[in-house]
């Protein structure tokens, strides 16, 4: 009775997120236009800004329960209108300050490197194949389920390693989990086509190449001091030498100091 009761909880809480976000208008980024546009909501206009002068937070927070101590992280990323002064921000919650840090890092690598996914960077577990979508789904598993038959047969793994997969999987519902991925992305993907504005539907349109905006100077200037310090010192943090070359060379406002 107890885990039917919090099966329904979660089910409930999954289904309301999932709702809530149906009518969401989501925040887009067009790295030919190098601009973002935040929905405030309310049936307000979309609000357009440059790319470099939107900012990037981390936050963490710390408590102690009678369970132990629990850590909450989260991404957060906004702008003041210049017009009014008035602050705009999303934050999002995230499992840990690695993942915060590297959502960031993908939503910055999209609008600067014209990175699309992440398979273009790596792709460690050889998950992904020509044709495949950008998002995890049915075929990772299929994917997984092949590398893992592969390696048994070179002779990187054993049969035990074989046999925890294929139990861990079955624990875990098979191909339930990558099912409902899918069908969840769709269902966000048709929702974002519905709730979109004609205005920034239109703003989404791709530009002629002649038409593209180019990095600022200042922004230029320090991505390639950067790319010297980090080539200097590989082992160093990157945030680390983020903030020393942003503090070394000025507030300049620009979404690389985030």
């Amino acid at each position: 009775m107890g885990g039917g009761l919090t099966l329904a909880l979660g089910l409930f809480i999954k289904a309301h997120y999932h709702f809530k976000f149906r009518e969401a208008v989501p925040t887009r980024f067009h790295r030919q236009r190098r601009e973002v546009a935040f929905a405030p909501g309310g049936g307000k206009p979309p609000i357009t800004v440059p790319w470099e002068s939107v900012a990037a937070w981390v936050t963490q927070a710390q408590g102690v329960t009678q369970y132990g101590v629990q850590r909450q992280y989260g991404l957060g990323i906004g702008f003041i209108e210049p017009e009014t002064g008035q602050q705009h921000f999303i934050e999002l919650s995230q499992p840990g300050m690695p993942l915060a840090l590297g959502l960031w890092e993908a939503v910055r690598a999209y609008m600067e490197y014209e990175v699309n996914t992440r398979e273009e960077l790596q792709d460690p577990h050889g998950l992904h194949r020509p044709g495949d979508p950008p998002y995890e789904g049915v075929h990772t598993f299929h994917n997984a389920r092949r590398r893992l038959h592969r390696r048994y047969r070179e002779g990187d793994i054993g049969l035990f390693a074989v046999t925890m997969w294929y139990l861990w999987h079955i624990l875990d519902l098979w191909t339930i989990p990558f099912h409902l991925a899918e069908w969840e992305i769709s269902a966000l993907q048709k929702a974002g086509q519905k709730t979109l504005p004609a205005s920034l539907d239109q703003w989404s349109q791709p530009l002629p190449e002649e038409q593209w905006a180019k990095p600022s100077e200042a922004l230029t200037r320090l991505s390639k001091e950067v790319k010297q310090r980090h080539a200097q010192q590989p082992n160093r943090p990157i945030t680390a030498i983020f903030a020393e070359v942003y503090a070394e060379v000025g507030a300049e406002q620009t979404s690389f100091s985030a």
